[in-house]
């Protein structure tokens, strides 16, 4: 049976995700597209509501994923394209959307971990998600006053990333310093020393500020300083782009050095 009503009471559960308040308080987020729900079903997680047009099975790879969900999802539903657009935070809808627990990982005690602060573009904060999970690192904090990130669009751009790296949100300054502690916090600054002249072994938390007033929350807990040196007249690299040039850089220090 295809649900086609936009009053249908998981419809509108599903929708009230896209409200952090909501995302908050019952611990669960929206993930969207084939890819983030492989990747959550490739981690074990069982979605609580999984949401399917027709369109999921006009693919082998669709039909073998909405399969997966069959066994996996605690309620799985046929929706019409009209009621998955109105859950959907993407203009053309892959199909498929679920309602998915919060990850509880630990917080790891040692190794390289990635501080958001003051951050505000979704796209950017899940990118570096992605490339902090692809580099290795231990983990990912956000400051208050950074995008929620669990947020549809952060989600969407970190690919599954939340069920690999523990994440914790909105923290304040004391909350941070707490979080880091035995960590040498080196931010992200073009101000600072070229980022191949930085020790980036170790305990460290790189901390990536906000795209217009730089980090906010962090900025006298940081030791060091690095910068990604460009050519005369270039426009700066977006939050995201510098943030993946860093990580790589303490992947090759530590990869030949640890």
């Amino acid at each position: 049976m295809v649900t086609t009503s936009l009053a249908n009471e998981r419809v509108k559960y599903a929708r009230s995700l896209h409200r952090e308040r909501a995302r908050t308080r019952e611990k669960r987020f929206l993930i969207e597209g084939t890819r983030s729900v492989q990747e959550a079903l490739q981690a074990g997680v069982r979605p609580v509501l999984a949401f399917f047009t027709g369109r999921l099975r006009e693919s082998r790879q669709g039909a073998e994923l909405l399969s997966r969900l069959e066994q996996a999802a605690d309620c799985l539903m046929e929706v019409s394209p009209e009621v998955m657009a109105s859950m959907s935070d993407t203009v053309t809808p892959q199909g498929v959307l679920a309602v998915v627990p919060t990850p509880e990982l630990p917080w790891p005690a040692h190794g390289l971990v990635v501080i958001l602060d003051s951050l505000r573009d979704p796209g950017n904060a899940g990118t570096i998600l992605r490339s902090a999970w692809a580099a290795g690192a231990a983990g990912l904090a956000t400051s208050k006053g950074t995008v929620d990130p669990y947020a549809p669009k952060v989600a969407r751009a970190a690919m599954g990333a939340h069920f690999h790296l523990p994440v914790r949100a909105g923290l304040s300054a004391g909350e941070l310093a707490r979080l880091t502690c035995g960590r040498r916090l080196i931010l992200a600054d073009q101000a600072g020393t070229p980022y191949w002249e930085i020790d980036w072994r170790g305990d460290v938390a790189l901390v990536i500020g906000g795209e217009a007033r730089g980090a906010e929350v962090t900025e006298g807990l940081a030791e060091a300083r690095a910068a990604i040196p460009m050519v005369a007249g270039a426009e700066s690299l977006n939050a995201a782009i510098a943030a993946a040039v860093l990580l790589f850089e303490a992947v090759r220090q530590r990869s030949q050095n640890p």
